[in-house]
């Protein structure tokens, strides 16, 4: 019934047995990809062994129902576990993007509404971190730069989750709208603000041909609070990749040779997604889709505080718990986008197979 589970079982039997040998974490790179891979196939593996019980609990209360009628008043619920378990099984073998199993860098930027967009973009980062933490996953501010009454104008994070952080955080790209009173407003006026955010797959140093001789490194003092070797020393990093123009910056370290390191970091992963987008027009528009300007009309999302409602503008959800939602609880709204993606590509198959 599942002509593509038998690979993805072999592949899962093939890692497994790739992480036991110790010569694999000798390369620490190789070992987090298994790793990833791994989780994602154990995924399959569950879900198929899910299915085969249920195919085989249904088959025998069928076989042995005419003569047992307790059987004969299960078989319902068995028909309906076995269809459950079959479409859980049939959404896993739907194809990932092969970006999905990387770990994921997330830009939080502040848009149009000033101190009021900075304030939420804020929000957003410690939304994000909250969510990591509720499922184990690990977050890194690489960098940040502050605005005013403790808002964020800009951050840049890392996540990784053992089935990639990417796959996780690719729908959260876009325009964030949020309305409510902002707290520097006195009349009671509610505004509407706006933050971007941009998530890109993250590049490991073999994927980015990156000739040194096009890089341009420029060192300048860091700004924003002041503490020990900040605002003192020009600690700040800005690389340039002059072929393409693509710039990255980095403030948050205390030495200048940290803060090198992790704006490379920003700068592989951006040139990857460039790289993507010139070598796949659909991914190229995708890409460009994420946030064409911080506008408050190009929004994915609306956070309504009065109401305390949000709304995803692309699956359709909608939930009166905006209060959780901030505090981390994104499962509910990520399982509609994932879903709306998945049924996208069931019918794009379905097209195709037509």
């Amino acid at each position: 019934m599942f002509d593509g589970v038998r690979p993805l079982l072999d592949e899962h039997s093939e890692v497994e047995a790739a992480l036991a040998d110790p010569g694999v974490h000798a390369d620490p790179a190789l070992a987090r990809r298994l790793a990833r891979r791994y989780a994602v196939l154990g995924k399959v593996v569950a879900a198929h062994e899910a299915w085969q019980q249920a195919q085989d609990d249904l088959l025998t209360a069928r076989e042995l129902a005419p003569q047992d009628a307790g059987l004969r008043e299960e078989l319902p619920g068995l028909e309906q576990t076995a269809a459950e378990t079959a479409d859980a099984l049939r959404l896993l073998l739907v194809p990932r993007d092969p970006d999905d199993d990387r770990d994921a860098i997330v830009e939080v930027r502040a848009g149009e509404g000033g101190t009021e967009s900075a304030l939420f973009a804020g929000e957003l980062v410690r939304m994000y971190e909250r969510w990591a933490e509720r499922h184990g996953w690990k977050t890194q501010v690489i960098d940040a730069t502050l605005g005013d009454l403790g808002g964020v104008k800009s951050a840049t994070l890392s996540l990784s989750a053992p089935e990639g952080g990417y796959g996780v955080m690719r729908h959260e790209a876009g325009v964030h709208r949020v309305q409510r009173v902002p707290v520097t407003e006195s009349a009671g006026r509610v505004h509407t603000s706006a933050v971007g955010v941009l998530v890109h797959p993250e590049a490991e140093e073999v994927d980015v041909d990156l000739d040194p001789a096009d890089v341009r490194v420029d060192v300048y003092r860091s700004s924003g609070p002041g503490g020990q070797s900040v605002n003192t020393t020009d600690s700040a990093v800005r690389v340039t990749h002059v072929p393409t123009g693509t710039v990255a910056m980095c403030q948050n370290e205390k030495s200048q040779l940290q803060n090198r390191e992790q704006a490379m970091r920003i700068l592989r992963a951006r040139l990857l997604a460039r790289a993507r987008a010139e070598a796949d027009a659909d991914a190229s528009a995708a890409r460009a889709a994420q946030v064409r300007t911080v506008d408050r009309s190009e929004r994915v999302r609306t956070y309504n505080f009065g109401e305390n409602r949000v709304v995803d503008h692309r699956s359709g959800y909608k939930a009166y718990n905006l209060d959780t939602v901030l505090d981390g609880d994104l499962d509910a709204v990520a399982e509609s986008l994932a879903r709306m993606r998945t049924d996208a590509s069931l019918a794009e198959q379905a097209e195709h197979a037509g």
